[in-house]
């Protein structure tokens, strides 16, 4: 069995890997100051943004939930992966080769992570299919796309693929690259019956459905055949990689455009998506054979950065009876949303793909322009259930749309709705108010967002120097409660934050007072002893950021992670440069005067009768410090 990764190897990955690119997959980031992001947090459920990276010193740390860590323990924790195998997949991507304790290349086959080896399965699953797209078999399969309006060229770019005829062609081809059959069964790949494995997808046009970073994680398939018993719509049953209630096919195509632009368009299906960003709508997803729920809106909401200062959802549902059910199921998960949610619905009852098909590009992004706010559409659809001609029936109808107007989160829009509401009831506009009043008091609809999931097991905590591979868990960020208003705390806070974020700005006189100076509160005593067991900023601003966070407890490292993040308040090298000098001024004057008040104190004490000699070194002592002081203050 090979060996652990050998440290020299795995600072390296460290070094070469930008942090910023790695999180920008997952997390939309806004500048924060000089060299410094923040959006919201991948690890829990926030309206606003308390996530902070800071790629010059490789760490991120979440103020919300006390996620922390580097490049590493952030895939580890997002992605459930183990600390070699993330190493590994990031060698990979900055062209770092690995060497190993015993001397050996890795492991092989056979002991490569169980996660990985799914994803291979699924990468040359997604091949074999793409190729046989093109084969003679594949006529049916190709006759689809035509048929509906999609090229050779649109197959291509949206990764399609065709899984021939017959039990074991797949099966075959994977166990002849060497997957093994307990991986090929964890991989959804295949099925098992009373004769042993065999294909899951046969004779069937194949969507890859890939996660976040492009990697393939299941299939979506349609039936092609009428002489196909299974349904029409088969997708990768639930595999480590392959979580239905997680998964939006097209996300790796729109990520970026909707980060961009803010706006997130659900669609009802694989055709749909395609049809959607061919006409220009490069924010379309769909989810995969389930209902958009809790897991996909923290997906939306990280990409849109929901944090209530703009951003939208838009849902598009058939016309029918079943697409304004699942527009009211929208509706109940609308309050976890802090930007504006709509429903497209287009007249005739058309989805994008007939309607690219029947009227052209044009008129998808037309229907996506005609959307309308989602509760103006669940009043109205509501309403339809009741006949308004009746006391009874309008009664009806405001007890089941005073809720919902109840819930518009914007304030300025509810009493207009309110006034709508009226109108389309044919009640008097003050009874309205006082039924969506009463609503508004009653107890909040659905589920809370939920908590930060549980941090990865400490079967991953494996590798050199003790903590390299532990995930990065939501440790104490403070051990003592600190005053915000006292002064000492915050001059011992700032100036740990300059020595982390920017050390080589630090002169070595002012490193020889550092470490010297004494601090008070503990977390920040422990820090400093980090500091100093560090030993100097030599190294590269990401290896002096892990070395000191090495040197500490285990609980103090989150604060290590908070310090190095922090905003300053400078905007620009500038003013980086004269803050960080102010501060570790005010730090050194500090300890001045609290060195001085001991000296004074010392004297007190010896009075009049006391050594002479130990009265002049004192005094003396005192004109320098004074010499010190004022120096510092000609320098600020």
């Amino acid at each position: 069995m090979a060996g652990l990764i050998v440290r020299k190897d795995i600072d390296l990955v460290r070094e070469r890997t930008d942090l910023k690119a790695v999180v920008e997959e997952f997390v939309t980031l806004r500048s924060a100051g000089v060299g410094s992001f923040k959006g919201l947090c991948p690890f829990h459920d926030e309206r606003t943004p308390s996530f902070h990276v800071r790629p010059g010193v490789g760490t991120y740390h979440c103020f919300g939930c006390g996620a922390h860590g580097d490049v590493i323990s952030f895939l580890m924790e997002l992605e459930h992966t183990t600390f070699m195998e993330t190493v590994e997949r990031l060698a990979s991507r900055v062209g770092v080769e690995l060497h190993y304790e015993d001397g050996g290349t890795g492991p092989d086959k056979a002991e490569t992570g169980r996660r990985r080896r799914l994803f291979e399965a699924n990468k040359v699953a997604d091949e074999f299919f793409r190729r046989a797209l093109g084969s003679p078999e594949a006529q049916a399969a190709r006759d689809f796309l035509t048929q509906r309006g999609f090229t050779q060229e649109h197959a291509a770019q949206f990764g399609l693929g065709y899984a021939p005829q017959g039990w074991s062609h797949l099966l075959d081809h994977l166990r002849q690259r060497g997957f093994r059959d307990e991986e090929l069964r964890a991989s959804g790949l295949v099925s098992e019956g009373q004769r042993g494995l065999y294909d899951r997808f046969r004779g069937r046009l194949l969507w890859p459905i890939r996660d976040m970073t492009g990697a393939t994680i299941g299939f979506g398939a349609r039936k092609l055949y009428d002489d196909d018993p299974g349904p029409k719509y088969l997708n990768t049953p639930e595999t480590p990689l392959y979580k239905k209630s997680q998964v939006l096919y097209g996300i790796d195509l729109a990520k970026r455009t909707i980060a961009k632009e803010r706006q997130l368009v659900l669609v009802e299906g694989y055709t749909d998506v395609m049809a959607a960003h061919l006409a220009g709508v490069g924010t379309a997803v769909a989810t995969c054979g389930t209902a958009f729920g809790a897991d996909h809106i923290k997906v939306a909401r990280r990409l849109i950065s929901d944090d209530g200062t703009g951003g939208e959802v838009i849902f598009t549902f058939d016309g029918d009876e079943a697409g304004q059910k699942a527009a009211l199921k929208a509706f109940d998960e609308d309050h976890r949303f802090l930007a504006k949610t709509f429903v497209a619905v287009e007249p005739s009852g058309m989805d994008p793909c007939d309607l690219r098909m029947q009227k052209g590009d044009e008129a998808v992004r037309a229907l996506i322009a005609s959307r309308r706010p989602l509760f103006e559409f669940a009043i109205r659809a509501g309403l339809k259930d009741y006949d308004l001609n009746t006391v009874e029936g309008r009664a009806g109808a405001l007890r089941h749309a005073a809720p919902i107007v109840a819930g518009i989160k914007d304030a300025v829009l509810r009493p207009g709705y309110e006034r709508e509401l009226a109108g389309w009831l044919g009640l008097d506009p003050n009874a309205v108010h006082r039924a969506v009043a009463a609503a508004g008091r009653a107890p909040r609809r659905g589920p809370e967002p939920e908590a930060r999931p549980t941090p990865a097991s400490d079967e991953q905590a494996v590798g050199p120097q003790g903590r390299h591979g532990e995930a990065a868990a939501p440790a104490p960020r403070i051990v003592v409660p600190v005053d915000p208003r006292d002064p000492v705390a915050r001059r011992e806070r700032e100036s740990l934050e300059v020595v982390l974020q920017h050390p080589t700005l630090l002169s070595a006189e002012q490193w020889t007072a550092l470490y010297a100076a004494r601090f008070t509160v503990p977390q920040y005593t422990a820090v400093h002893q980090g500091v100093k067991v560090a030993g100097s900023a030599g190294a590269t601003p990401q290896r002096w950021v892990d070395a000191v966070r090495d040197a500490v407890p285990q609980e103090v490292a989150g604060v290590v992670s908070e310090l190095a993040v922090r905003d300053l308040p400078a905007r620009t090298p500038e003013d980086v440069d004269r803050y960080c000098r102010d501060i570790m001024n005010r730090l050194f004057a500090l300890q001045i005067v609290h060195r001085k008040e001991e000296l004074l104190g010392r004297l007190q004490r010896l009075g009049p009768e006391g050594d002479p000699g130990e009265f002049t070194r004192l005094n003396s002592e005192l004109m320098e410090l004074e010499a010190r002081r004022r120096a510092l203050r000609a320098d600020d």
